[in-house]
């Protein structure tokens, strides 16, 4: 903290029991970083859905940033918008729904996402589940036919093609019709490679590109803001639980999968602290993630599936918490 800072009743100075932990990345760097990796998903997004999808993002962020503003203005604490957490939430919560959701609907789902799922707890670092997951299914459970139907099909800005054309996602088929209809949605009309890969295809505004999320993923993992064993469980996970069905790679490279692995279940604040607990925690993520897509009511997953381990972390951090050896000669 530098010098010039006072102590004040805004800033008190904080004496807590040890161990103490120091990182050289601020806590509004690391934000910054994750919602710059980010960035490239939501404007292909965007690209892809039109300008629906840049308005769906602006109001999520805006719900979100909001909530966040009034909270601390209305607590009389010191404003934390600008660690770029709340801003966080906002475009999560956008990339993990249809660009089809009315502008109040990602508003309201925004300003839900921070009130409900962080500052109920007491802020950043005290919440017990994902934020924006939690956003997300407070917008399933309030606006389930504009959560879950009229998915816009791939229109990209230069295209002539009709405003309001709407189709099923690649999972929805899936579940309804069976693996030959989706891959047919998958590859129809712009090919596999489009299709499945770069993202032409109907689904939520961040899920579409694997290719972006992958790539925003890597750099996470080459800053060291996240690791790895996370990610790699959920998709472990999820393969096993979908492998006797035929469908195991459709899963893997539809819905939200690798933005749930990457960025939600990698929550520090959300996630197990040891290596064991976290790939304990990536496997119950991706086996319920298929679990719920084959068994459960909605073809998509991942959402529940992360907020039901969120549950576990407690018991995950003290069941695989190292132990205490005392060095030879040293007492005990």
């Amino acid at each position: 903290m530098s010098d010039e800072v006072l102590l004040t009743p805004e800033h008190p100075l904080v004496v807590s029991p040890g161990p103490h932990l120091h990182a050289a990345e601020s806590t509004a760097k690391i934000m910054w970083w994750v919602n710059g990796t980010l960035a490239p998903a939501a404007l292909w997004g965007a690209f892809v859905f039109g300008p629906k999808a840049l308005v769906v993002i602006a109001c999520c962020v805006a719900g979100a940033v909001a909530a966040e503003w009034g909270c601390c203005a209305g607590m009389k604490r010191r404003n934390t918008v600008s660690d770029g957490s709340a801003f966080c939430t906002g475009l999560l919560l956008a990339l993990t729904i249809g660009a089809q959701v009315q502008w109040w609907q990602a508003l309201l789902g925004g300003a839900f996402a921070v009130l409900i799922g962080k500052v109920i707890f007491g802020g950043l670092g005290f919440n017990l589940f994902n934020p924006a997951l939690v956003g997300r299914a407070f917008m399933m459970a309030t606006f389930p036919l504009a959560m879950t139907s009229g998915w816009i099909s791939p229109r990209p800005w230069f295209s002539l093609a009709p405003d309001a054309l709407t189709t099923a996602t690649p999972l929805n088929v899936l579940k309804e019709h069976g693996l030959a209809a989706a891959v047919k949605v998958v590859t129809s009309p712009e090919g596999l490679w489009n299709g499945l890969v770069l993202g032409f295809r109907p689904g939520s505004i961040g899920e579409v590109s694997v290719v972006l999320v992958l790539l925003g993923g890597a750099v996470l993992v080459a800053r060291g803001i996240i690791r790895l064993w996370i990610p790699l469980s959920v998709v472990a996970g999820t393969a096993l639980a979908t492998a006797f069905t035929g469908a195991a790679g459709l899963h893997l490279l539809s819905g939200g999968l690798w933005l749930g692995a990457f960025y939600m279940a990698t929550d520090y604040v959300t996630s197990p602290t040891t290596r064991n607990g976290q790939v304990v925690f990536g496997l119950i993520i991706g086996l319920l993630t298929g679990l719920i897509r084959v068994y459960g009511g909605y073809p998509e997953g991942i959402c529940y599936a992360i907020l039901l381990a969120n549950t576990l972390v407690p018991a995950l951090n003290l069941w695989f918490r190292p132990r205490r050896t005392a060095i030879a000669g040293s007492p005990s």
